[in-house]
């Protein structure tokens, strides 16, 4: 049942005003003077407060300056003569969210109550919802209790309450855009927007549209103004995944939003100043992308105030277990499924697993082994073909010598023979090694191998 205040210090109108609203179905409480209402919304908690503009002693506008200190914030409703509509007016402008002339119409007066009560319901959700994406991007929920992870984590914790733009480099499926969300979610602007972007996956000529936005007329086909990402997401954060793919001019756009503050719209003449922070994420190599022209040095700079280097989940085995689990609780409860655990050689073949997809491969997997299993844990049996899948040929069972192997070594050269039984095209060696294009493109890079062989729509 909503709650409402009435604040009048005329007894006949509190009681006719009680008696209209309750009934409607409010519960109603009275006061006679502001201080008593002031007393009375501390244990009350009202949804609207009704009150007379006029009272002795504290009048309608002090109450709202008092009402407007609580942390839990009513609707103000305020009751005026003609006369002094202008002090209504000017309330207002205080936070007032609107106002009735006096004699009152019953019909007007249930409509803006009503009103009232709507906006207080949208505000309640409003809040609920921010709650529940803390909750679920708070610093705390980014698991990992390995020693890079911990690192990462403490320099998170650090910096998600300053406005310093932040670098996140790591490799395709390493929680990239979670450890962005949950910066955003830990700072002052948490109940402002947070917008993600990928770069790579815009083409070149419409990235800068969507940033910065359009006037009529700016190019062929643009016959009414759009708001870019930037104004979208004023007093937010705005995350540009995959900086590394954006073409040198938006480079230098992006600079000018860092140094200014400000964009401007394409085709427009005016600047529109914005105060978004930038969170950056690549999987690329940035300096060697900048020792071969490809990025911006000043932008890198500019960007990598903060930089958190994400370590693959090879890099982390130890964070696996922990992980699989988090996975298969989530999906038990998505699927509606009491899967219980996962046996001991289940766990031993996924902390075995290289995991070229990282985070993301295993989650897959789990999702998948939940979502098959017929028993009360996950098995070997529910993992190994997806493990095999991605598993590159001839490595498992494959025996170790005593004298260990070169890793690196090893992935060069199936990378290079994954790449020759694809006649050169990424997309389809990345396939064959179970990897994601980018993660292939990614390794393929790392180790500086020849990208002038490679052949095919999707290579860059």
């Amino acid at each position: 049942m909503p709650g409402i205040l009435v604040v009048d210090d005329e007894p006949l109108q509190r009681e006719i005003l009680k008696t209209i609203l309750d009934d409607e179905g409010c519960e109603t409480y009275v006061a006679s003077s502001g201080e008593e209402a002031l007393k009375i919304a501390k244990t009350f908690y009202p949804d609207v407060v009704l009150t007379d503009l006029k009272m002795e002693g504290m009048d309608g506008i002090g109450l709202l300056d008092e009402i407007q200190k609580e942390q839990i914030k009513p609707s103000i409703i305020i009751m005026t003569a003609h006369g002094t509509v202008s002090s209504a007016v000017e309330a207002m402008k205080k936070g007032a969210f609107d106002y009735l002339t006096k004699p009152l119409d019953k019909d007007v007066l249930l409509l803006t109550v009503r009103r009232a009560f709507e906006r207080m319901e949208l505000l309640r959700e409003n809040r609920q919802l921010h709650q529940a994406l803390y909750d679920r991007f708070r610093i705390e929920g980014i698991r990992g209790n390995s020693r890079k992870m911990k690192e990462a984590i403490e320099v998170i914790k650090k910096i998600s309450s300053s406005p310093v733009t932040v670098l996140i480099l790591g490799e395709s499926g390493t929680g990239k855009e979670l450890v962005a969300r949950g910066i955003h979610y830990n700072s002052q602007r948490r109940t402002k927007p947070f917008t993600a972007i990928n770069c790579a996956a815009i083409p070149e000529n419409l990235i800068e549209s969507e940033l910065f936005g359009y006037e009529p007329g700016a190019f062929t086909g643009a016959t009414s103004r759009r708001v870019g990402l930037f104004e979208a997401t004023n007093g937010g954060t705005l995350f540009l995944d995959e900086i590394g793919d954006l073409p040198q001019m938006t480079q230098s756009k992006i600079l000018r939003v860092l140094q200014e503050k400000e964009i401007r719209r394409l085709g427009g003449r005016e600047t529109i100043k914005v105060d978004v922070r930038i969170i950056a994420a690549t999987n690329r190599d940035i300096e060697k992308e900048m020792k071969r022209g490809a990025f911006r040095e000043d932008l890198y700079y500019r960007l990598k105030v903060i930089s958190i280097d994400l370590p693959p989940l090879r890099d982390r085995k130890e964070d696996i277990p922990e992980l699989a689990m988090y996975f298969l609780n989530k999906y038990n409860l998505e699927f509606g499924k009491r899967v219980r655990g996962i046996d001991d050689g289940a766990i031993k073949a996924l902390v075995e697993y290289h995991w070229p997809g990282n985070i993301r491969q295993l989650e897959s997997a789990i999702e998948r082994a939940v979502l098959m299993c017929d028993s009360s844990s996950i098995t070997l049996k529910d993992i190994k073909s997806e493990l095999r899948l991605s598993q590159p040929v001839g490595v498992l069972g494959m025996d170790i010598p005593d004298e260990g192997i070169n890793f690196e070594k090893l992935e060069k050269e199936l990378l290079k023979k994954a790449m020759l039984k694809a006649n050169n095209v990424a997309a389809k060696a990345a396939r064959l090694l179970g990897m994601s294009y980018k993660t292939f493109w990614y390794r393929w890079e790392k180790f500086g191998m020849d990208t002038s062989s490679s052949k095919g729509e999707e290579v860059p």
